[in-house]
């Protein structure tokens, strides 16, 4: 059951974010404000997760902590910049 929740989460990071939003109070006490979340959801949506189970867990942001946020970024970055390179590649 929880390796279908981490699939789940990896494939739908923004319906994950929505449910947790409107579902729960996960992201307000990882986020004090509503900006960080709303822009986490357009440009890095696994990231804002991450961060913000890092946060409610009260795991500190270094070693393999670090190392797993800055994975989530890069997945979040791979998932913007493959469209342009496909684009590019076509002409």
């Amino acid at each position: 059951m929880p390796c279908l929740l981490l699939v789940l989460v990896l494939a739908f990071p923004r319906v994950v974010m929505i449910a947790m939003f409107l579902l729960s109070t996960y992201l307000q006490r990882a986020y004090h404000g509503l900006l960080l979340p709303a822009l986490g959801f357009i440009f890095l949506p696994l990231t804002t997760l991450v961060y913000a189970w890092l946060t409610n867990t009260h795991r500190p942001i270094a070693g393999v902590n670090a190392l797993i946020l800055v994975i989530a970024a890069l997945i979040d970055a791979g998932g913007l910049g493959g469209g342009a390179y496909r684009r590019r590649r076509d002409y």
